[in-house]
């Protein structure tokens, strides 16, 4: 049972690794659109490719109008990663613990 145990344990740590990265590249995205950073850059770009499969459905499920125009995806999206990571982590590394 030890090499499920070692098993879950590697998965949490991938799972908050890829949860890190992904709070690192919304708050870039926020930082950008702060900048006003080219739109055609690569990088920004790349942010914008990893950052949208997570914030979209956020976007639409927010009508833009409560908040005067305001986009609140991003800090919904990141109290969302804190939340997973702090619950999905966790308990694996807890059943892990029990294996």
């Amino acid at each position: 049972m030890f090499v499920l145990g070692n098993l879950l344990t590697a998965a949490a740590d991938v799972l908050g690794m890829v949860m890190e990265a992904l709070y690192w590249v919304i708050l870039l995205r926020v930082l950008l659109s702060w900048a006003n950073a080219d739109p055609y850059n690569g990088f920004v770009r790349a942010i914008h490719a990893i950052s949208e499969p997570l914030l979209g459905p956020l976007r639409r499920l927010l009508p833009p109008w409560r908040f005067h125009g305001l986009d609140l995806s991003p800090f919904l999206a990141v109290l969302a990663l804190i939340f997973a990571k702090k619950f999905l982590v966790e308990t694996l590394y807890g059943i892990a613990a029990r294996l």
